[in-house]
This record gives C-alpha cells, sequence and structure tokens, in this order.
C-alpha cells in the first residue's frame, strides 16, 4: 500500500519507540501474548502523517553529516604526478522531491526516495610537478546532485527495544556536476577532478548518507524512549514496557508487544495470564493501544501502597458536600461538627488494596476506603454511627455525596497527572476507550506534534 509522503526511518521508529527498554525478547509473539501488558498498533495512516512531518528533522540530519577528506593521485604526461584531496565536504540545500513507503509484510519498510537535490561545497588541494616544476593549489568547489534514495529497513528487538537495521541502503545519482571557483583553471584539470569525483565521491558520499540515516533513526528512537519513559515514570512508580517479542509488520500496520510491569520501590509485578490476540484490535484507527487488567491492578496496587488514594476535604467545600439533597436527615453530631467547629475537615483513604474488573459491561473498581471527621483543634475522629438512621444516613451520603465527589477528583488528578507526563503536547482526536472481557482498548486518530521535532532538533542535533 504505497503512499506520497516524506518518509524516512526515523519517522516509522518513531511511535514503535514511544515504549521503553526492557530485557530480551522471545523470538515468536504468538509465544509472548501471554506476557503481554501492552499491546500498540499503528496503522498506516498514522505512519503517513508520522512520515510527513519529519522531512525537515532528515533534512536537518544531512546538513549535520561530515565527510572525511579524500585523496588520490594520477601520473600525466608532461606534468608529472598529479596529488589532490577533498577537504572540509559539507552538504547544502537539500531538498526532497517525490518520496514513497509501503509495510511489507514478514519482511520491512520499503522506502524510496526520488529526486533528492543538494549541493556538496569544500576545497580542493591539488599538487603536480616534475624535476622542472612543483606547485600546489587549493580552490574552492561545488558539486550539484541529483539522487535517489532506496532504504529498506528491517525491524527487530534489540535490547529490548525495537531497533532497526539499515543495511540495505542505496543511492543513484544522476547527476554530479562539479564548479570549480571561477572556473579558470585548465580544462584537463577539470576534467581529472571530474573523474575523480565522480569514482570517490560516490562512495563516501553514500557511506555517510546511509550512515547518518541510521544515526538519526537511532537518536530519535533514544529520544522518544526517554520521553516514553518519563511519562511512565512517576515518584517511586514505573512501568517496564519493553519489548516482549520483535515488532510484527503487514501490508497495514505496526504492531508492538510490551510487558507493562509495574515497578515499585524493589517490587516488579508479573504478567503470564494476559488474553491478548491480534482479532481484538482493528484497522479503523490510526493508534490503538491494549492494555490487559494484569497491568491496571498492580499499577492501582502500587497507588495504594505509595500513599495516592488520599483525600482531605475541609472549608467551604466542605460544606458544600453535605448541602446535597438526601432522604436521610443528618446526624446531629455530623451538624454541630459543621456549624460549631472553627475548622472541619474530613479525611478519607483506601485502607485495602483496589482491584479493578474490566468486562463488555464497563470497568468496576471494589476498595475498601476509610473516613474521619475532625471537629476539634486536637483532631479527634468524630464519626460515631450508633443506630439504623444513621446508617441510612451514610450509606445514602456514600452514594449520592462520596462517589461522585472521588469520581470529580479521580478526573482531575488524572488529567493533571497526563498532563504532568506530557499527554497534552500530542494533537490527539477522537480518542475511545473501549472494555472488553479482560482488557481495555484505546484508539485515537492523531496529529504529530512539530513542537516535539523542534525539540529533538535543538537537543540531539546541535
Amino acid at each position: 500500500m504505497p503512499g506520497d509522503v516524506a518518509p524516512l526511518l526515523s519517522s516509522l521508529l518513531l511511535l514503535l519507540s514511544v515504549f521503553g527498554v526492557s530485557h530480551s525478547c522471545l523470538q515468536w509473539p504468538s509465544s509472548a501474548y501471554r506476557f503481554t501488558g501492552v499491546v500498540c498498533r499503528l496503522t498506516y495512516p498514522a505512519a503517513v502523517v508520522l512520515n510527513e512531518k519529519t522531512t525537515k528533522v532528515i533534512e536537518a540530519a544531512f546538513q549535520h553529516a561530515r565527510y572525511p577528506s579524500m585523496k588520490g593521485e594520477k601520473s600525466l604526461l608532461f606534468i608529472g604526478r598529479v596529488l589532490y584531496g577533498l577537504d572540509k565536504l559539507e552538504i547544502h540545500n537539500l531538498s526532497i522531491g517525490r518520496s514513497a513507503f509501503e509495510l511489507r509484510p514478514g519482511e520491512g519498510i520499503a522506502m524510496e526516495i526520488s529526486n533528492v537535490s543538494a549541493v556538496f561545497k569544500g576545497t580542493i588541494q591539488y599538487g603536480y610537478g616534475s624535476w622542472l616544476v612543483n606547485v600546489a593549489h587549493t580552490i574552492d568547489f561545488e558539486i550539484e546532485s541529483q539522487i535517489d534514495l532506496g532504504i529498506n529497513p528491517k525491524l527487530y528487538c534489540g535490547k529490548g527495544k525495537v531497533s532497526a537495521d539499515t543495511s540495505d541502503c542505496y543511492l543513484n545519482f544522476h547527476k554530479l556536476r562539479l564548479h570549480l571557483q571561477g572556473d579558470k583553471e585548465p580544462n584537463w584539470l577539470k576534467k581529472l577532478f571530474t573523474d575523480f569525483i565522480t569514482l570517490t565521491v560516490k562512495l563516501v558520499i553514500k557511506g555517510q548518507i546511509c550512515k547518518e540515516i541510521n544515526k538519526v533513526a537511532n537518536t530519535l528512537a533514544d529520544f522518544i524512549q526517554d520521553t516514553a519513559g518519563q511519562f511512565v515514570t512517576d515518584g517511586d512508580i514505573s512501568v517496564d514496557i519493553g519489548l516482549t517479542a520483535p515488532p510484527v509488520i503487514t501490508a497495514n500496520y505496526i504492531e508492538s508487544y510490551h510487558k507493562g510491569l509495574t515497578n515499585y520501590k524493589n517490587t516488579t509485578a508479573v504478567i503470564n495470564q494476559s488474553i491478548f490476540q491480534p482479532s481484538q484490535l482493528t484497522e479503523n484507527k490510526m493508534l490503538y493501544f491494549w492494555v490487559s487488567d494484569q497491568m491496571l491492578n498492580p499499577m492501582l496496587a502500587a497507588a495504594h501502597q505509595d500513599g495516592r488514594f488520599q483525600l482531605n476535604i475541609s472549608g467551604e467545600e466542605l460544606f458544600k458536600l453535605f448541602e446535597a439533597n438526601l432522604s436521610s436527615a443528618i446526624p446531629a453530631f455530623i451538624s454541630e461538627c459543621l456549624t460549631e467547629s472553627a475548622s472541619p475537615e474530613l479525611w478519607v483513604w483506601s485502607s485495602s488494596v483496589p482491584y479493578l474488573n474490566i468486562s463488555t459491561l464497563g470497568t468496576s473498581v471494589w476498595v475498601q476506603a476509610s473516613g474521619e471527621l475532625h471537629c476539634s483543634i486536637d483532631r479527634t475522629p468524630t464519626f460515631l454511627f450508633v443506630d439504623d438512621a444513621q446508617l441510612e444516613f451514610l450509606r445514602e451520603a456514600l452514594e449520592k455525596i462520596g462517589a461522585p465527589k472521588v469520581l470529580s477528583i479521580l478526573e482531575l488528578e488524572l488529567t493533571r497527572l497526563l498532563d504532568k507526563q506530557g499527554t497534552n503536547l500530542f494533537d490527539i482526536f477522537d480518542p475511545e476507550v473501549l472494555p472488553q472481557d479482560g482488557f481495555v482498548v484505546i484508539q485515537m486518530d492523531f496529529g504529530f506534534p512539530h513542537h516535539l521535532l523542534v525539540e529533538f532538533l535543538k537537543r540531539r542535533l546541535q
């Protein structure tokens, strides 16, 4: 399924490498499914969007390419031995013409970029002479070039992360035109240098450009992986989302499989009963995340152990809570606390490890919560329920006041945490969360954040 975009290896690694470093991978994805906590499926339209935004990155990378000095010599009649060398070779005015890429099932990615225009600038040092004359010169030059570039990278699992083998890289030169400074040198000298450049520049430039492509791809992959590592880390809680198997490429998507193991202090969760199957994801959206409940429950347990599920309510906020229209009468001691205490405060926290259940009916969480209402200066708790009427008030208050309040605060805190981790940097469109039996599918379309490319260029290519 070819497309006319600006494809380069780094862009296709971008979403694949959004998951971090871990340990070794199993050889076959099917054997790794039960150990997989998270699956990422990047569909063909997403690859198109990513490639359209990375042309500037590749151009900048080419600008940073450094080419080694090249030397040669030739014997000419009457002149004798001519020594020459190319120094300070740099690339300028790079532009990318028509480009296309294709996802090849079971093989890799085929990329073809035609009409790549560039001007190479540098200095030629040459000398010629015999027993009669010995002359040395230096002259600046430019080389106009027209190149077709092809890359056939193979994606594999390298040290627990998506890596690429870009050794299948080739350049076809359609034009190499030499311009010496002022063009005042003898024609035979220009012809000599033209032949020399044709023979040597092709090899050196090919090697350096292919090397630079690999360098940029790995640099961008590391940059994204560092960003991803920060995203799944907060305080003492982190998630190991290294690969469990090599990525799979079909004609319509690239899919990667990740551990999703929660780390909290000196403990690491275990996932060995995951139920992932490729048929559980579709291809209608640009990006899919399949998340097992075996990943989510250890995260909730770590958050509980880390004291994340605590809430203190006081002042005007506390008074407004009890303004809710309840059918049960407020117990007298609560009314007295709210009206007579100088600074009443309600403390609520999780007193048991939460358990999350995901099904087609939705998502539910079972957890035991504790609460204390403090009215006195010494903060002695004043909850005391002694009859059925007061217990009925407590039940109704938990349902109509407590649960909605907790959910509203969770929504705000999750949004704050996601923004803190950088989710707000991405343009996400039409996200959907689809709970299934034992897992949840998150699907979305997105726009690539150009400012991340700018940050990448500033931090890594300067």
